[in-house]
């Protein structure tokens, strides 16, 4: 069944023309285009649309933002999505809509094994809970619940909760970032802009001044902070991106105890793949563990590290098919 998805993103949107067979997905047609260029969802899917000749009659679009019944408000941009004007504006017979992370969290199921790679060896529960964070522009989370036959993916905002700091570092750090925002989430310290926020603070804190290589856009700042502490050609670079690691590893344990996710933990998104190698030599797995009495519990636990940065677009292309086959 040929299907249109879309993985959509505060900075990027990446549309595909799919055909689903069962549980393989094969790509058609791709594109990613700046998120930020467009007025609206409709006209990224219109001019993406207009240049392929490929007929799809269903479409699914994974959203950073909660979706409420056919319509979802985005977090990090400025468009207001209703499947139903979708459906109207396109001439597509069927539109579904789906959190980002829910979306990403369906495509678990097709994604190839090479895929995955075990950054925290554990014993997964075959019928348990599992749970998937990722990082990217903002920092999503998601459950898979476990319903007596299959796990199925829900949706959460669970990125927006409370920051909490865990030592006297992280305690100024979220006195810092109260100057800025009367709410401090996760999202603001885990996320491409949350390195950023952090190496900020470090590089305030440390009196430095800003090495030229700082100079570039917001997008780019994170993934030059990244390449020069990987490097080892700035220290406090290498500092931020300990710190951000550790605290992706304490968000990801916090989702494990919330969701009981014995079945495993993914960690997903635009950001981890980048950085696969460097997990090892950072406090992630310690910051996962350091729960208490709950150690012995998540130390049982996989973590896994989803390297296919595609797994959105996998999911929204299989749950369309799903449904439209369901539909048919």
């Amino acid at each position: 069944m040929k299907v249109l998805a879309g993985d959509i993103g505060g900075t990027n949107s990446r549309l595909a023309i799919c055909d689903v067979i069962g549980s393989r997905v094969s790509v058609i047609a791709e594109q990613t285009v700046p998120s930020t260029g467009y007025p609206s969802l409709s006209e990224v899917v219109r001019a993406f649309l207009s240049t392929r000749g490929v007929q799809v009659v269903a479409a699914c679009f994974g959203l950073p933002g909660p979706v409420r019944g056919r319509r979802a408000k985005l977090t990090n941009l400025p468009w207001l999505v209703d499947a139903d004007a979708i459906e109207r504006e396109l001439g597509l017979d069927a539109v579904w809509l789906l959190n980002d992370l829910e979306a990403n969290a369906y495509g678990l199921a097709v994604l190839d094994p090479g895929a995955v790679r075990v950054i925290k060896p554990g014993t997964a529960i075959p019928n348990g809970n599992a749970a998937l964070i990722a990082a990217g522009t903002g920092l999503g989370e998601a459950g898979l619940a476990w319903d007596g036959t299959r796990r199925r993916p829900f949706a959460t905002e669970g990125g927006h909760a409370d920051f909490a700091p865990s030592d006297a570092l992280e305690v100024e750090l979220l006195a810092h970032l109260r100057k800025q925002w009367d709410h401090v989430s996760w999202e603001r310290v885990v996320s491409g802009p949350g390195l950023a926020a952090v190496h900020a603070f470090l590089r305030e804190r440390a009196g430095a001044p800003q090495p030229a290589w700082m100079q570039c856009t917001p997008t780019e700042l994170p993934g030059r902070i990244a390449a020069h502490a990987r490097d080892g050609s700035d220290e406090i670079a290498a500092e931020a991106l300990q710190r951000f690691l550790g605290l992706y590893g304490a968000e990801a344990g916090n989702l494990a105890l919330k969701f009981l996710a014995i079945g495993g933990v993914y960690v997903g998104g635009g950001i981890a793949p980048k950085l696969a190698d460097a997990f090892a030599d950072s406090p992630f797995t310690e910051r996962f563990l350091a729960k208490g009495r709950m150690r012995a519990l998540l130390e049982d636990i996989p973590v896994y590290l989803v390297l296919d940065d595609h797994a959105g677009l996998w999911g929204a292309a299989s749950y369309a098919a799903s449904r439209g086959q369901a539909n048919g």
